[in-house]
């Protein structure tokens, strides 16, 4: 839960505020103005320009953020006579002003020379996200390793064609998240570029093993020595990992897929489907020290690796036309915590900033900003201040655009 007690009277922006502060809306501001300059130097001065403030800078992203509520194609839809457009917030700032700040925008404005790192222009703006995450919140015991879904407006997906939904969803990065299963909080954020067809790309990726591994080790670089139990899907799951894990204290249990799991080390014969007909709920076991391999049946054959629960547990899945099925414990915590993760995936996924930018460090940075309003929103559900206004997540959507804004005190109303 959260790790400090937030005042009843606290607002949206208090919450956001927690991950973003003023500081580094601040740095953006300097950032942004320096960008501008050295634009304007190099390829003519634009006369209108006016350096950006941080009353600007907080409307120019409550402007963007309001794209996750209203889930407008563009974010200049607000100033249009269209079905999207917003005349109570169009009025704070004009069109071709929002216009200025969203070409100069920038987290870094200048590449140092030891910079190597692709993410440069963003990762200040991913390290202070991450310290905020660490410091505002305890996760519990059980987490889980996943890609969040960050697709596109539902309305968008169930009316465009096949062609334009391949080539909307072609992004050059893949963002990957450590999550709180009993809550749905983020907490670690780990992006992967595409930067070439080399071994590291994103087409790599996809097809290897030993890289999603990397990717795991990357999200549990904080949490070791915790006594956490880390679910994972089968593109992690695999021997040669969880062992390495559980050597830092960091316990496994992952749905293992012999076509898209590294099976290294695990005995072939319980890779193979049984040739006898089974029934649902039978399981086969095989172990190692602590490890255990379950192969399970229900309605086709289910593999877990595991080395946080004892095969010997006995659980149930509860099904509503079967009723109840037997299993081990470790397929019933597997289950129970990834329909959570499904669960924040419905309420939340919807509420990501529709804007589109072209460039790669302003993606992530619009899908971090995302995360970070859930994350608020989250602590704002476990807070006081719940109990006095409660409000939905487009509702405290709607607060937090507000309150940039400048069109709302920041104490909540009774």
């Amino acid at each position: 839960g959260p790790t400090r007690k937030m005042p009843l009277t606290a607002s949206a922006m208090d919450f956001f505020q927690l991950f973003v502060p003023d500081n580094v809306l601040k740095n953006m501001v300097i950032q942004t103005n320096m960008y501008a300059k050295k634009y304007q130097e190099r390829f003519g001065s634009d006369d209108a320009w006016i350096d950006v403030t941080l009353t600007e800078m907080k409307a120019f992203l409550g402007y963007m953020i309001s794209t996750s509520i209203h889930h407008c194609e563009s974010v200049l839809s607000i100033w249009s006579s269209g079905f999207y457009s917003n005349k109570s917030i169009a009025l704070i700032m004009t069109q071709s002003r929002f216009e200025k700040i969203l070409k100069y925008f920038h987290i870094v404005a200048f590449r140092s020379s030891q910079t190597t790192h692709s993410l440069y222009k963003i990762q200040p703006f991913l390290d202070s996200l991450q310290n905020g995450f660490d410091s505002a919140f305890r996760p519990s015991q059980a987490q889980v390793l996943h890609e969040p879904l960050i697709d596109e407006d539902p309305v968008f997906i169930a009316t465009c064609t096949e062609r334009e939904l391949r080539k909307r969803k072609k992004r050059k990065f893949s963002l990957w998240v450590r999550q709180c299963s009993s809550t749905g909080f983020i907490c670690q954020i780990y992006v992967h570029l595409k930067e070439g067809s080399g071994a590291d790309g994103l087409d790599a990726l996809k097809n290897k093993p030993q890289l999603h591994s990397m990717v795991a080790k990357s999200l549990c670089q904080n949490a070791s020595g915790k006594n956490y139990i880390i679910f994972t899907g089968p593109s992690i799951t695999s021997l040669n990992l969880f062992e390495e894990f559980e050597k830092q204290e960091i316990y496994c249990c992952g749905l293992l897929s012999t076509r898209k799991s590294d099976c290294t080390g695990l005995p072939p014969s319980m890779l193979n489907n049984s040739a006898t007909p089974q029934s649902r709920g039978q399981y086969r076991i095989r172990m190692k020290g602590n490890m255990s391999l379950i192969c399970w049946y229900n309605k086709g054959h289910f593999r877990f690796l595991t080395n946080a629960y004892s095969p010997v547990q006995q659980g149930v899945i509860i099904k509503r036309k079967s009723g109840e099925i037997p299993c081990p414990l470790a397929v019933e915590a597997f289950a129970a915590h990834l329909s959570y993760i499904c669960k924040y995936d419905d309420k939340y996924s919807k509420y990501f900033i529709s804007h589109k930018p072209n460039k790669t460090w302003q993606q992530v940075f619009w899908f971090a900003i995302s995360i970070a309003i859930n994350n608020a929103y989250i602590l704002y559900k476990m807070s006081e201040a719940y109990h006095v206004t409660r409000y939905s997540r487009a509702q405290f959507g709607e607060r937090l655009v507000k309150e940039l804004l400048g069109l709302e005190d920041t104490s909540p109303t009774h």
